[in-house]
C-alpha cells in the first residue's frame, strides 16, 4: 500500500486563538504536516516562498496586508482555504481559485470538508492556481491601495498618493512624489481597476492622476505634455488629449 505524501500546510492569521484552533484541527490528521504559522502577511511571504507548502489556511482581514494582497505577491502558489469572519468574502475567495473558505467559528466537520477539498485538488490534474488577477469583488469598487514587494518587506502605496503611472514592458512604474515603484502589472490592468473619475490614460505608456495636473503645454498641433504639480512632465497622445479634455470639461 502506497503511503500518501504528507500535506504540508502553513497557517496565516493575525489572531493567536484562531491559529491555535487551526493548529489543533490540523493535528487531528496524521497526513497533515504543519510547517509554519505566521501572524501577518508580510512575514508569510518569505516563509511560503521558502518552505513551498502544499496548502495555506489564510485569514482575509489582517493588518497591513490583507489575505488577497498577500496572495498577489507570492512567488510560490499553494492551494488556499480562506478563513474569515466575513462571509461576503466567500465569492471573492472562489474567484481567486481558492479550494474553500471557512467561516469563523467553524467545527471539525467543516474543517475536515475543507481539507478534503484540498486533497482532491492536489490529486487532480488542474494547473497550479494563479492569484495575480484578483476579481473586482476581492477589492473595493476601485483600487484603493497597491502592495509592492521589496525584498523581504512590502510597501503599501495609497492610490491617493499616485501622480502618474508609466508602462515598462510587463511592469508599471508607479510615481508618487520623489519615489517610484515597479509593479508587475500592465497599464491596461490599472486603467480597468483605478477610479476613472480620478485617473485618465493620456498615452499608450502613461496614466495620470487628475488632481496632480498643473497645466497642459502644446508642443505641436497634435503633441501635448502634461505638467504635474511636482514638476514631472508626461507625454499626451492625440487620443489621450481627447480623453483628458472630456475629464476636464
Amino acid at each position: 500500500m502506497t503511503i500518501p505524501e504528507p500535506l504540508r500546510v502553513v497557517i496565516v492569521d493575525d489572531e493567536a486563538p484562531a491559529r491555535m484552533i487551526l493548529r489543533e484541527a490540523c493535528s487531528r490528521h496524521a497526513d497533515v504536516e504543519l510547517v509554519a504559522e505566521c501572524a501577518h502577511g508580510v512575514e508569510a511571504l518569505d516563509v511560503i516562498d521558502e518552505k513551498k507548502p502544499d496548502a495555506l489556511f489564510l485569514d482575509v482581514q489582517m493588518p497591513r496586508l490583507t489575505g488577497f494582497e498577500m496572495l498577489e505577491l507570492l512567488e510560490h502558489t499553494p492551494l488556499v482555504v480562506f478563513v474569515t469572519a466575513y462571509d461576503e468574502h466567500a465569492l471573492a475567495a472562489f474567484d481567486v481559485h481558492a479550494c474553500d473558505y471557512l467561516l469563523k467559528p467553524f467545527g471539525n466537520d467543516r474543517f475536515d470538508e475543507a481539507l478534503a477539498r484540498i486533497r482532491e485538488r492536489r490529486a487532480s490534474t488542474q494547473p497550479s492556481p494563479s492569484y495575480a488577477e484578483l476579481s473586482d469583488d476581492a477589492r473595493a469598487a476601485s483600487l484603493q491601495r497597491i502592495a509592492v514587494r521589496r525584498g523581504s518587506d512590502v510597501d503599501i502605496i495609497p492610490v491617493t498618493n499616485l501622480e502618474y503611472l508609466e508602462a515598462r514592458d510587463d511592469y508599471v512604474r508607479l510615481h508618487a512624489g520623489d519615489r517610484s515603484w515597479l509593479k508587475q502589472r500592465t497599464l491596461a490592468w490599472f486603467e480597468k481597476n483605478l477610479d476613472s473619475r480620478r485617473f485618465v490614460r493620456v498615452h499608450r505608456s502613461f496614466m495620470l492622476a487628475l488632481d496632480a495636473l498643473a497645466s497642459v503645454e502644446s508642443e505641436t498641433k497634435d503633441r501635448h505634455v502634461a505638467v504635474l504639480k511636482s514638476g514631472a512632465r508626461v507625454a499626451i497622445s492625440r487620443a489621450g488629449m481627447k480623453r483628458l479634455r472630456a475629464h476636464l470639461e
